[in-house]
């Protein structure tokens, strides 16, 4: 394993601030916070640096919401301040941890996504059963909880196994024992807020230990993963059922989380598997029915805030690629053509 000294520098230099700043702005420069931060952006950079220099930082409070994503969730939002230094804990991070991660995981990193994980679950489908010829079973799993249950003392101890630099794992401290959840008591602190960059490059090193024990423990050959989501392929429908042990144990005993009870799904391919927002059949890709009815209202909601102002024409007409971009995936282009006509209906009223 290689160990990673002296990172300390490489995160709080101006330099890096200075770009994470950039990055961090580039989508968000109407919000009132980062405006205000932007009027007086060189002493507020050099303030942060200065307090980093000197092992002074503390991370700011959160402000929480919610939302629908289809699901309600509670967002926290922090600090322009302590979120352009989530961007410069990232840039070093991502760096360290991106090329140990399996090929398979496809939650927040580059070159993977939604589209290439439900690609890939396709693939192993018409593998497994031989084009559509022989069984076939998948088994989809998800977390309980998960972003509220990530163990903040397994979390660290799983970053120190690479980083050797105590100021680095001072700050790491730092950030994530910013924020915890209802599920965390004196003795074991949980919990990553959703809004935070950071959280995302955590939960997947946190996930990454599952992983490594799915494809070089267990040996499924057959296996991916999307966050706290992740399904197992094989034309066994017994191998898959006696997986969920070892699987459960792992969970419980090295990361302390489990397998929701409601959401632990064996089933054949021929009965559609639904998996990131996608049914995937035999020779044919739906889109998920919550997602078909999603999409509709989004964009209506995002016509309503350009005409208030509160959305530029850019990102307006972007979410509309975006969104066709996703049911460019399925077979949808009835659903693709009836939302664009509604679109520009709204447009022009």
């Amino acid at each position: 394993m290689k160990f990673y000294k002296d990172l300390y520098w490489s995160i709080i230099s101006p330099k890096t601030l200075f770009r994470a700043w950039e990055i961090f702005k580039s989508d968000k420069r109407k919000k009132p916070d980062v405006a205000l931060f932007e009027r007086d952006i060189e002493k507020n950079i050099f303030d942060l640096y200065r307090d980093l220099k000197d092992e002074t930082y503390k991370h700011g409070a959160y402000k929480g919401f919610w939302i629908h994503d289809p699901k309600l969730r509670r967002i926290h939002k922090a600090t322009v301040r302590d979120r352009v230094l989530h961007h410069a804990m990232f840039s070093v991070l991502n760096k360290i941890y991106e090329p140990t991660f399996i090929s398979d995981s496809y939650s927040c990193r580059i070159n993977k996504g939604t589209h290439k994980g439900m690609k890939r679950v396709v693939g192993m489908i018409r593998a497994v059963s031989k084009n559509y010829t022989h069984p076939c079973y998948a088994l989809k799993c998800d977390i309980r909880k998960f972003f509220d249950s990530i163990d903040h003392n397994i979390l660290l101890k799983i970053l120190g196994e690479k980083i050797k630099d105590e100021k680095v794992m001072n700050l790491l401290n730092e950030i994530i024992g910013s924020f915890e959840t209802s599920r965390a008591n004196l003795f074991e602190p949980k919990g990553v807020p959703i809004g935070n960059l950071t959280s995302q490059i955590f939960a997947n090193i946190y996930m990454d230990k599952f992983d490594q024990f799915v494809k070089h423990v267990l040996k499924v050959k057959n296996y991916a993963r999307y966050t706290d989501d992740f399904i197992v392929i094989s034309d066994n429908v017994t191998y898959l059922e006696e997986l969920l042990i070892p699987i459960r144990q792992f969970l419980k005993d090295e990361l302390r989380i489990e397998l929701h009870p409601n959401k632990v799904i064996l089933r054949k391919y021929n009965q559609g598997i639904d998996f990131l927002g996608y049914v995937i059949l035999p020779h044919h890709i739906k889109i998920r029915t919550k997602t078909k009815r999603k999409i509709p209202k989004k964009l209506r909601l995002n016509v309503s805030m350009y005409r208030s102002g509160d959305l530029s024409e850019i990102s307006l007409k972007s979410s509309l690629v975006s969104y066709l971009g996703v049911l460019s995936h399925a077979n949808a282009y009835d659903i693709s053509r009836s939302i664009q006509n509604e679109f520009w209906f709204w447009m022009r009223e």
